[in-house]
């Protein structure tokens, strides 16, 4: 009988937390499902490996009893006279015999052949489980598992976001519609039940899992559900004041410029920014900074005009 050692075939340390074995199974399972490997038989093995490996390796019982089995694997392997059924028995199996009474190996028990390993069969089936002998007899491969679940980027326009949009995605060739509410949120998870990955044995399927990610803007940036944009002033509106028009998602609108206004200057308009996802939920806020120009092709009187304001208002050196 081989020692199957599950660390090795997750890729994970021993110390490894249940966390960094649970991402290394579903990294690995992904990249050998079946679905991704028709025809491939190398990769069904490896799959069936990688199942068996983390239906131990997840259990914390079944970890904590592999780990003191992994101590003497060598002295299991090499030993001269080793006896493994008493090696079982001490080390809390007990063994294929265990609530049974007569031999046979877990496939002859039940009449059936286990998708699992004989070293999996021996320690962790359900011929060495210290219950009754009457448990149900389905493996967990004729329980099946749940199929991978699959995570896709879901990309929509700032003003699809803001508007809301309905989207439709073409999954294992069925047509799916995806209906994304206004004031839907960048980063938010949309979850299709039983739309991923294909589930092995009588298992669930994966679902579908769509994040919300925002286009890049030409004129706004969306932090929250606060918009922020950078607006144009000539110098003269923003020394004799006056007014500006500023962009949004629902319609241009004018903003008054103060007297005096320096470059860099923030306006906040309340409620212009994005809407809130649930009903009642207030708006975020636009923020306006703005941009002092110059304007071009100044008349040579007006230019005159100006070099002598210059010189009465500007710095001197």
């Amino acid at each position: 009988m081989e020692y199957k050692d599950y660390y090795k075939i997750l890729g994970v340390d021993r110390s490894a937390s249940q966390e960094d074995i649970k991402k290394a199974y579903r990294k690995l399972a992904l990249k050998y499902h079946p679905d991704r490997n028709p025809d491939n038989s190398e990769a069904e093995l490896k799959f069936k490996e990688l199942n068996e490996a983390y239906e131990v390796l997840k259990d914390p019982e079944k970890r904590k009893k592999y780990d003191k089995l992994g101590s003497n694997w060598k002295q299991y392997q090499h030993a001269e006279g080793f006896d493994f059924e008493d090696f079982a028995k001490s080390s809390g199996f007990g063994g294929r015999n265990a609530g049974f009474g007569f031999e046979g190996t877990f496939g002859d028990i039940f009449g059936e052949r286990s998708e699992f390993s004989d070293f999996f069969n021996y320690f962790f089936g359900r011929a060495s489980s210290r219950g009754t002998s009457r448990e149900s007899s389905s493996s967990f491969f004729e329980r099946g598992s749940k199929g991978s679940d699959y995570e896709h980027d879901l990309r929509i326009s700032l003003e699809e976001a803001y508007n809301g949009t309905t989207r439709i995605i073409n999954i294992n060739g069925e047509k799916l519609k995806i209906k994304i509410a206004p004031g839907t949120p960048e980063g938010k998870r949309l979850r299709m039940k039983g739309k991923g990955g294909r589930a092995s044995g009588k298992g669930e399927s994966g679902d579908l899992i769509l994040k919300v990610v925002y286009e890049p803007h030409r004129i706004f940036d969306c932090f929250g559900k606060d918009l922020h944009c950078t607006v144009p002033v000539d110098i003269f509106t923003a020394v004799a004041g006056g007014e500006a028009t500023v962009p949004a998602l629902k319609g241009s609108l004018s903003i008054k410029i103060p007297k005096n206004t320096g470059s860099g200057k923030v306006f906040r308009l309340k409620g212009m920014g994005m809407p809130g996802e649930k009903s009642g939920e207030k708006s975020g806020d636009l923020y306006v900074k703005i941009k002092l120009t110059v304007p071009r092709d100044i008349s040579p009187d007006d230019m005159e005009i100006i070099k002598k304001l210059s010189k009465k208002y500007g710095r001197k050196k």
